[in-house]
């Protein structure tokens, strides 16, 4: 039985931070690994994962708020699509996270949700969960 899951994920605006915990949570039930760790990997230049505060929907939109401060969609860059605010927000924010499972359960902090960061949509994005058991 593979331990690696591939999910489909419709982004349906420019910028925007789509809670998939959920996910990550049925591919340890799906896995049947009770302790080890899972690895959530994201397989695009101008996307990525992170993990933060899931209680207030503000704290997202503080996030993409302050990136697009610090990185704005007009600047000097060279690249030639008009997306190096994209690639630069998910080079900052990183294409991977890691969660301890114990008994199979994610350990989280309470406040604590998994994140897919979209900088460049709307799009058809993937999301790899790879479940290792140890």
């Amino acid at each position: 039985m593979s331990n690696t899951f591939k999910y489909e994920i419709e982004t349906t605006k420019e910028e925007q931070f789509i809670n998939i915990s959920y996910l990550v949570e049925k591919s340890v039930i799906g896995s049947g690994v009770k302790d080890g760790i899972a690895v959530i990997f994201c397989p695009h230049t101008t996307s990525g994962i992170t993990i933060n505060e899931n209680a207030d929907p503000d704290v997202t939109r503080d996030i993409i708020v302050t990136l697009d401060k610090l990185i704005p969609a007009k600047s000097n860059y060279k690249h030639f699509e008009g997306n190096s605010h994209a690639h630069l927000k998910a080079s900052y924010m990183g294409s991977s996270a890691t969660v301890i499972i114990e008994n199979g359960s994610l350990l989280t902090g309470t406040w604590q949700g998994i994140y897919f960061c979209e900088f460049d949509g709307p799009r058809n994005r993937k999301v790899y969960i790879k479940i290792i058991e140890g």
